[in-house]
């Protein structure tokens, strides 16, 4: 028996849902159908199968026209033209076989080329030929010189401004990618349609040649049937010359009306599309929208139809309905305009904010902002003679003349789901920290850190975590007779803001803030910038200097002298340590005069020579790749010796800065900000010559 496999694989079977499925397919049934089309050219079809054709082909016009009328961009039915050319073939397809039947069946009667032709030809003649060709002919031409060729020319000019318009467009996409307003999605999204929206326009510009060539098929045709089924009629089958000229009229009225009218249907929903590329929405929106809302319009069409209704010999009922209509209507349009003018709704008929403007606002980011329980919105107002907003103008400014820049704007707003006494800082949309005030009350604390012995409300002050007394007003003279610090509630939130911002001050220092500092410089130091910035050190370099400084809460207000620190160092040297220690070293003055005691001398806690020498041992690395490594036993030996140095200076009323060699000082102070972020180190190349020294303590 032979093998029936090949290389090993048994074949298929075709079934009938196979092939039935098969058959369906998109492309296989497209496919079928232009075949099918070209068929119609060439084979004759029975009158039977031509009504079903030509019922097809009015239904389908119809859908066209309602799927333009209801689309709200014309790019939503990018298929028109080709559906345009597939129905234009269609109908003349359908003209070749209904002209074979008419002039082959035309002498059995006017039902010789099926009953669709017979209907629509005795509806349009109601028994007078010359009236069916009259109405005929004006339907041609109101198709051919009207509708059709202004949509031609909508389309044509929609193609040109496109055309023109796409670099514009394509430049304003690149510009959207660049500032992040989108994504590279978006980006190919919007391309894509940009693409699709010049090539519609330009094929609709030569689909509407198509319904043109159509209308002129349809009068040659129409002239063939007749005079060719008259001379058929007479010559050849007898037919007396009015009973020829009667049938065959009819006949080629009622062939010509049902494509005509098909193809004047297509063209009104080209209109609608090519006429609805400035719309927003869909065309019934449209209209309503912009004819029907206006109620002054409506108004003088109520005046208009009612000025009219009462010349003499016109007809009153018609007019007069119009007038009371269009007045109904423009009352009720106005009633509802002062209704929403009054709640502050925005009229639906009126202009829309932009989406993508609304889009851009909600990436707008506050830098720093404070939210209130709904109990302490009166701190915004004037309470007790200091307002919060007051006392924040007057914290920015010890700030930039502390640190050398001005602090963002701060925005107070409420939240109910706060606490009703509470308050909540955020910076850049962050939580950085919170706490809770009482308004009516006032804050006692005990400056040596013990708790305050007197009635109130026991809690943690919010910026330091010292404990602290929630007391009446009327304790306030005790407590201060006792020593005891009280501050009101919007000091407290104050100074709780000041320390959050002096710990993101590095984060607040964007590159924008960077070039305002520059800008700002006075005009005799300009040159230094110019000299300087980009050639020498890049923005985004200066940039990271000062958040490196601000970050040990050194002040870059001498702006110049930190530049002309980077001019020193930046041509020897990329690693940014090694910029910020010649900076600091540049700033030595300022540093050993910010940590000064009240004395004047500069209290200091010095490492051994055995700590210096295993610090400097366990350094690995080079450049930017440096490190510490040392082992944990040691570096826990290290953090028990500060925090041990540092309590004793304390307890004697020092505030001392540690002093280490200038190798080893960024990383004994990226190790001692984890455990002691307030304790100042310095290096030996950082004490200022005229600086006196006193030491109160070594590690």
């Amino acid at each position: 028996m032979a093998d029936t496999t090949f290389n090993g694989v048994e074949p298929r079977k075709l079934s009938p849902a196979l092939v039935l499925s098969w058959l369906l397919r998109g492309e296989v049934a497209l496919a079928l159908g232009v075949v099918s089309v070209l068929v119609l050219l060439i084979l004759p079809v029975p009158a039977f199968l031509l009504d079903a054709l030509l019922a097809i082909s009015i239904s389908a016009s119809i859908l066209i026209l309602m799927t333009s009328l209801f689309i709200r961009r014309p790019l939503d039915f990018t298929a028109f033209p080709t559906v345009l050319l597939v129905t234009t073939l269609f109908r003349l397809a359908l003209n070749v076989a209904s002209t074979r039947l008419i002039l082959a069946h035309g002498h059995e009667g006017v039902h010789g080329a099926g009953q669709v032709i017979e209907s629509f030809g005795r509806l349009m003649t109601g028994g007078n030929f010359t009236i069916g060709l009259i109405v005929f002919a004006i339907l041609v031409i109101v198709n051919f010189v009207v509708i059709t060729k202004g949509s031609g020319r909508i389309a044509e000019v929609a193609a040109r401004f496109a055309l023109d318009s796409m670099p514009g467009k394509q430049m304003a996409i690149d510009a959207d990618l660049s500032a992040g307003l989108i994504d590279q999605e978006e980006s190919r999204r919007r391309r894509k349609e940009l693409e699709q929206e010049s090539t519609f326009f330009g094929s609709m510009d030569g689909a509407s040649k198509f319904v043109r060539g159509d209308a002129i098929a349809g009068l040659i045709i129409v002239a063939i049937n007749i005079i060719g089924g008259i001379l058929i009629g007479i010559l050849q089958h007898g037919v007396p010359l009015a009973q020829a000229a009667s049938t065959y009229t009819i006949m080629t009225i009622g062939d010509g009306l049902v494509t005509q009218i098909p193809a004047l249907i297509i063209s009104i929903a080209a209109g609608f599309l090519v006429s609805n590329a400035g719309v927003d929405g869909s065309t019934d929106q449209a209209l309503v929208t912009q004819l029907a809302m206006n109620p002054v319009s409506l108004g003088m069409v109520s005046a208009s139809a009612g000025v009219i209704a009462l010349i003499p010999g016109m007809p009153v009922v018609p007019f007069a309905l119009l007038s009371i209509g269009a007045g109904i209507l423009a009352w009720r349009r106005s009633s509802n305009a002062r209704l929403s003018e009054i709640l502050g709704i925005q009229d639906p008929g009126g202009s829309q904010p932009d989406t993508e403007e609304h889009i851009s606002q909600t990436l707008a980011m506050d830098e720093i902002k404070i939210e209130l329980g709904y109990g302490l919105l009166p701190l915004i107002n004037d309470l007790e003679g200091r307002r919060l907003t007051d006392q924040i103008k007057a914290l920015r400014k010890t700030l930039a003349a502390e640190f050398g820049f001005v602090m963002p704007p701060v925005r107070i707003l409420d939240n109910m789901r706060l606490p009703a006494q509470g308050y909540l800082i955020r910076i850049k949309e962050l939580e950085a920290g919170s706490g809770e005030v009482r308004l009516g009350s006032l804050m006692a604390m005990d400056p040596r850190g013990g708790q305050v012995d007197l009635p109130g409300e026991h809690m943690r002050e919010p910026a330091f975590g010292l404990p602290a007394t929630w007391i009446e007003d009327s304790l306030r003279e005790e407590a201060t007779f006792r020593g005891y610090t009280v501050v009101d509630p919007s000091t407290v939130l104050t100074t709780h803001l000041t320390e959050i911002l002096k710990e993101n001050m590095p984060d607040l220092l964007s590159y924008s803030e960077v070039q305002k500092l520059l800008r700002d410089l006075p005009s005799e130091q300009k040159k230094l910038v110019d000299d300087l910035v980009p050639s020498v050190v890049s923005a985004s370099t200066l940039q990271r200097v000062l958040q490196a400084l601000l970050r040990e809460r050194v002040s870059i207000r001498d702006l110049p002298s930190i530049l002309e620190g980077l001019g020193e160092a930046a041509p020897h040297s990329a690693s940014l340590t090694s910029l910020v220690e010649q900076v600091r070293a540049r700033l030595a003055r300022q540093l050993s005069f910010a940590h000064r005691g009240d004395d004047g001398a500069l209290p200091i806690i010095t490492l051994s020579p055995d700590w210096e020498t295993a610090f400097a041992e366990s350094l690995v690395g080079s450049g930017e790749d440096r490190q510490l490594s040392m082992a944990p036993s040691r570096l826990q030996e290290f953090i028990r010796g500060v925090g041990d140095a540092f309590e004793r200076a304390a307890q004697a009323g020092e505030s001392p800065v540690l002093l280490t060699s200038p190798g080893i000082r960024p990383y004994v102070r990226s190790l001692i900000e984890r455990f002691r972020g307030q304790t100042p180190v310095m290096s030996q190349n950082e004490v200022h010559p005229r600086a006196r020294l006193k030491t109160v303590g070594m590690i």
